[in-house]
């Protein structure tokens, strides 16, 4: 809870035709000029928030925390979308995408020697199944 208390809110929500997620650009410091800023709302500190466009054809995600855990949880989330892509031609579910970024997550705080992961993810996406 540490990692992610200095990033801003996302919040989600739910619409008849469709989802909308938003994240707030929290300026972490005084001397920060946002014009010069990275766009995802990342500072010199590491901590930020961000919109990732596509997880696969149906899902996004927004993430605060620690910029190196997003991407690495990211590109881990869109590589196992695209196996499941090619292995079974459909797109992944919602529910079997945050599945498996869960155990990941979830391996990683309870094995000892690994640290865990210092951020937080919504998902948001469309399962035509459900």
């Amino acid at each position: 809870m540490e990692a992610i208390s200095p990033a801003g809110a996302i919040t989600g929500v739910l619409e008849k035709d469709g989802i909308v997620l938003g994240v707030e650009k929290k300026v972490t410091g005084e001397l920060l000029d946002l014009s010069i800023a990275k766009e995802g709302g990342y500072g010199s500190s590491g901590v930020g928030q961000a919109l990732f466009p596509r997880l696969s054809s149906d899902v996004v995600a927004g993430v605060a925390g620690l910029t190196a855990d997003a991407n690495s949880l990211i590109n881990y989330a869109q590589q196992a979308a695209h196996r499941h892509l090619f292995s079974f031609n459909e797109d992944v579910s919602v529910e079997q995408l945050a599945q498996w970024l869960c155990d990941l997550k979830q391996g990683y705080t309870q094995y000892g020697g690994l640290r865990p992961f210092g951020l937080s993810l919504l998902y948001a996406g469309y399962d035509p199944h459900y």
